[in-house]
């Protein structure tokens, strides 16, 4: 290829592969809104999203799971969150070795779509995060570790901070 052509190539935006650079460049401004959207501080102060989860057991988790199928509000305990995905992967994965059709597997996927998104979405909440955050699972591995980071970190609950002296000396009780 002459020089020319080379130059030609170049303005006409056939740079790499058929990408041009308006195609790098809006992959660019994806990954750079994704990776700001990571790093972004969660905001101070008491959690915005409602009361303290409770713990629960995997029998309490399972049940919570299909009690609040489309319940996007609200918050999730870790327990609650994992036990559901254990409890999802684990009747996904027996389907389709029992199922060479993989049909009953596919067809509980999409039963439990849905709460799936929604507990994602509470446990997010739970970490005083927006449930919006889910969608930089989509954004390749970057993503989808800062999303399974968030899912593993601890609530975010805090208390109204008092002084340590206001703490430490009771009322006095003399009354005059």
């Amino acid at each position: 290829m002459k020089k020319q052509d080379k130059v030609q190539s170049f303005y006409r935006g056939n740079i790499v592969g058929g990408f041009s650079i308006w195609h790098w460049l809006i992959v660019l401004i994806v990954f750079v809104v994704a990776i700001f959207l990571i790093v972004k501080s969660r905001p101070p102060g008491p959690n915005r999203f409602g009361e303290m989860p409770s713990s629960m057991s995997f029998g309490e988790a399972i049940l919570s799971f299909f009690k609040n199928y489309a319940r996007f509000s609200g918050r999730a305990s870790r327990s609650e969150f994992w036990y559901s995905m254990l409890f999802v992967v684990a009747v996904l994965v027996t389907l389709n070795i029992g199922d060479p059709s993989e049909l009953l597997g596919a067809l509980f996927f999409c039963a439990v779509f849905l709460p799936t998104i929604a507990v994602s979405a509470r446990r997010l909440h739970d970490t005083n995060r927006s449930g919006r955050l889910q969608i930089l699972s989509l954004l390749g591995p970057i993503g989808t570790i800062a999303v399974i980071v968030w899912y593993c970190t601890k609530a975010s609950d805090q208390s109204p901070v008092f002084t340590h002296a206001a703490s430490t000396h009771p009322p006095s009780s003399q009354s005059v």
